[in-house]
């Protein structure tokens, strides 16, 4: 098969989907990797290591999806890159489909196969491709609550872990999932304290026994959202509805009783945000204020550490893209189902319900196309 490894074109995205390593190992799968020249600069891996690795350098996006079967990105397809994808043509990357009608439409238009990373799953029903950038993005969530709250950067003026003699900051983490654990962990050891909020008791008795002393688990509930919200120095969402918009869980009235310069991390605003409020943002304007609340946004926060979410993303992916390379989507889908969740538009149909729910499209079960 013909991979196609693209580089990276949404503002201030510097990961690429695949390491000179990856490529390598796909090669000597027996297959052919084109890459975009410069695909990995932002990463550190130049155009010589994927020379190196076997694969071909190529100079234009237009030119990998013209002759690759199976085409990976990072972040979803840009509007410019709309009218070359072909029909039959999969894409595996990920998409967040949930938080774009216009994306979706277009993707059916396109009657690719997309292959989303966030709704892959493993045996033990986990999200394995999203797990990865979810720690990233967990771990920066804390550190940008932490810069957001200097008054510097619009905040409160607060040292998230206080000094002897003055209470540190309160955090609240909605979503006990990877990103909320990675989240509250961090803030713990900065000293924070730390409610971490989750609708399942079983997760809330495994975080009661794994997280630090200064973080909390409780169960969540609207009333002790909006309890606990108004004590609250940073808010950050991390949950999770896979392939699905995310729920709100901070309304916009909500943010009047807020403490002013109070910082909100929305780490669901992939999937359309887990803030009334929310909307997304990027690295270069990546805050904006509403009612006196700090707000940060950014749709593709483990961007800015690229050489890390590169290394970590191609440690998960790279069996995939391997065995799609090496079985085709049919076959590969056939035969593990977790790599058919994954399939979220096929030949004009949104095989995922949770895309189909979101714009009351039509949905067809992959069994159906599959058959």
């Amino acid at each position: 098969m013909i991979i196609g490894i693209l580089k990276e074109i949404k503002t201030e995205e510097n990961r690429v989907c695949m390491t000179p390593a990856g490529a390598e190992v796909l090669v000597k799968n027996g297959h052919q990797v084109l890459v975009e020249n410069n695909a990995g600069m932002g990463s550190d891996f130049s155009d010589a290591h994927y020379s190196a690795a076997g694969a071909e350098m190529v100079a234009t996006a237009a030119e990998i999806y013209g002759r690759a079967n199976l085409v990976m990105h990072v972040k979803e397809p840009q509007p410019r890159e709309y009218e070359m994808i072909r029909e039959g043509q999969i894409l595996f990357t990920y998409f967040h489909f949930a938080a774009s009608e216009a994306l979706t439409k277009e993707m059916m238009a396109r009657k690719a196969v997309c292959i989303a990373y966030e709704t892959i799953t493993d045996l033990r029903g986990a999200l394995p491709l999203l797990t990865p950038m979810s720690e990233v993005a967990g771990r920066m969530a804390a550190q940008e609550a932490a810069k957001y709250l200097e008054r510097s950067q619009g905040g409160r003026g607060i040292l998230l872990g206080g000094v002897p003699g003055v209470a540190p900051a309160t955090v609240l983490v909605l979503g006990g999932g990877v990103v909320g654990t990675e989240a509250a962990r961090i803030a713990s050891g900065l000293g924070a304290t730390v409610y971490l909020l989750d609708t399942s008791l079983p997760r809330l008795r495994q975080l009661a026994e794994i997280m630090p002393k200064n973080c909390l688990p409780l169960m969540s509930s609207p009333a002790t959202i909006r309890d606990l919200a108004t004590k609250a120095d940073a808010i950050i969402g991390a949950v999770l509805l896979p392939g699905a918009k995310a729920p709100k869980l901070i309304s916009r009235d909500m943010l009047k009783t807020l403490k002013k310069g109070a910082v909100l991390v929305d780490v669901a605003i992939d999937q359309g945000g887990c803030f009334e409020t929310s909307r997304p943002t990027t690295h270069d304007h990546p805050v904006f204020k509403v009612d006196g609340i700090l707000h940060y946004c950014v749709a593709n926060m483990p961007g800015a550490v690229p050489l890390t979410s590169t290394l970590a993303l191609t440690n998960a992916t790279l069996p995939y893209a391997r065995t799609l390379a090496n079985k085709g989507w049919q076959r590969a889908a056939q035969e593990d189902p977790g790599i058919g969740a994954g399939i979220n538009v096929v030949a004009g149909m949104v095989t995922c319900q949770g895309v189909a729910e979101a714009f009351n499209l039509p949905y067809t079960p992959l069994v159906t196309v599959l058959t």
